[in-house]
């Protein structure tokens, strides 16, 4: 089951206020009905409708705020709120159905799974079809969706961007990478040729060509695609065709994306996330003001240079395994990965290393020459490593990499699940003094021997130590907002409950303790 978000004080008075003018309405009907002498009997309700006086387009701001069924829900209150809701500015369609994790989906008959999808599918048709609002701020569509209602998210698409969507998300959860929604090139007008085919599937849309943005998503500033095809020709379509995208997100696409090319002062993106792309070989990103840049996937050939306003960096390179043919070559060096590397990421990252302000890595066993030295991040404040509950090295690393940030003030250290067949002991590490660390986070927290050590070293080494916060929750193995796998909830109580019993009797009473 999904987890419901705590609505915030001027939403709570907004759902009373309705509920109150439907109470109203309620009653003015009963007492129609009871004549004229029921009317004297009972309650007398002298509520103010003052929100129904705000003009139409007011009361589209509020609705775009509220989820898409409850704003729709507003149409039963009277005859003025009947149509509001079909102008909404905001169009999230997140089903009921738990798609996390999505293998429960698949668990079901084939006949409900297609019952679910027809139904979930024709209600954004619905929806879509009769909006009548001149503009779309966000649209999102979050269903087990494949290439079988291509047609449909075409439409959506087309849609959108006909109303100057400026928040585009297609989220579809699908097994198979072959079964993926391929994002049409003809509907961008790519391809002259088959966007003649598309005109006489849509004759509603206008002949387009790659001509720049004066056809094209003109308002669109963040793109987010999730299990969906897409190659370097639509990515950069987007980066070029958009003046006001600001940011993009790709995740578990196709291997028809190879490479990725982000170069040009043009190009107003400022945050890139690269997440699982399989057939990726190399990314580009030059003469942009990128500000933050994510990157989860295999070892790629990752090429950075003037990025300026570059403060945010997160990266995560898994290894290639067992091939002496896979060699990357960066900067002009060759490197042959067979084992998770912290030298690449350094190297990659060579041209923005001074100015990075947030950095994360994985360094879940992850190899390293002693004999090198870390570069120092004179800048860098904030720092987030994940780690193995279990690997022997990871606090060797953690040591080196808190004498390469003398001014770090926040470290978060990202527990993972234990290495299979990792028994090696612990390497012991010397004290590292550190003078401007505050603030220090355990995510993912687990009674595993080489987090408490973990723990222990850094309440002996940070001088400042002003709080240590202890968060069983591993939040990167499961989508926000959603329960994890079906026994980790107890793993965090038994995790929580070791926590506060062995671990904060050991934090002195001048360091606050948090056990989330």
């Amino acid at each position: 089951m999904k987890k419901r978000v705590r609505p915030n004080f001027q939403f709570v008075q907004f759902k009373a206020y309705l509920f109150n003018l439907e109470a109203r309405r309620q009653t003015e009907t009963g007492k129609k009905n009871l004549g004229k002498n029921g009317r004297n009997r009972g309650t007398d309700y002298n509520l103010v409708d003052r929100i129904s006086w705000l003009p139409d387009e007011v009361l589209v701001s509020i609705l775009s705020r509220l989820p898409l069924k409850e704003a729709a829900a507003t149409s039963i209150l009277s005859r003025q709120w009947r149509y509001v809701w079909v102008s909404t500015m905001t169009l999230v369609f997140d089903s009921e159905f738990d798609i996390y994790p999505f293998h429960r989906f698949y668990e079901i008959k084939p006949e409900l799974r297609d019952q679910e999808t027809r139904r979930y599918v024709d209600w954004v048709n619905h929806v879509v079809e009769h909006h009548t609002g001149t503009t779309i701020e966000r649209f999102r569509a979050c269903f087990h969706l494949d290439y079988r209602y291509s047609s449909s998210i075409d439409k959506w698409i087309h849609i959108a961007r006909k109303k100057q969507v400026q928040i585009l998300e297609l989220d579809f959860h699908v097994r198979a990478r072959e079964n993926y929604y391929t994002f049409s090139e003809e509907l961008l007008g790519i391809n002259q040729v088959s966007a003649s085919k598309l005109k006489h599937s849509y004759p509603e849309i206008p002949s387009v060509r790659f001509c720049g943005y004066n056809t094209g998503f003109k308002f669109l500033k963040a793109l987010c695609v999730c299990k969906v095809s897409v190659s370097q020709e639509i990515l950069e379509y987007f980066l070029s065709n958009c003046p006001l995208l600001e940011r993009l997100t790709v995740r578990y696409t196709t291997k028809n994306l190879v490479n990725l090319r982000v170069v040009g002062p043009s190009i107003a993106l400022k945050y890139l996330v690269i997440e699982s792309c399989p057939g990726l070989h190399s990314i580009e990103i030059s003469g942009v003001n990128l500000v933050s840049f994510s990157y989860c996937g295999t070892a790629i050939n990752l090429l950075l240079s003037k990025v300026p306003f570059l403060l945010e960096v997160s990266i995560s390179e898994e290894p290639v395994k067992n091939s002496s043919d896979h060699r990357h070559r960066v900067w002009g060096i060759h490197y042959l990965v067979s084992h998770r590397s912290i030298v690449l990421p350094f190297t990659q990252l060579s041209c923005c290393l001074a100015q990075l302000e947030i950095l994360e890595v994985d360094i879940v066993g992850a190899v390293y020459n002693d004999s090198n030295t870390f570069p120092i991040l004179a800048n860098l404040k904030h720092l987030k490593l994940l780690i193995g509950a279990n690997y022997y090295r990871d606090l060797d690393h953690l040591s080196s990499f808190m004498k390469a940030c003398p001014y770090l003030k926040r470290l978060v250290l990202k527990v993972n699940r234990p290495t299979c067949g990792e028994r090696k002991e612990i390497a012991k590490v010397a004290k590292c003094p550190h003078n401007y660390l505050k603030v220090v986070e355990i995510v993912g927290y687990r009674a595993h021997a080489c987090v408490i050590q973990h723990v222990m070293f850094l309440m002996e080494s940070i001088v400042e130590l002003e709080k240590i916060v202890i968060d069983p929750v591993r939040h990167w193995c499961w989508p926000r907002g959603t329960d994890g796998g079906r026994e980790e909830p107890d793993l965090e109580a038994k995790a929580r409950e070791h926590a506060m019993q062995h671990l904060k009797q050991r934090v002195p009473s001048t360091v606050e303790f948090v056990c989330l």
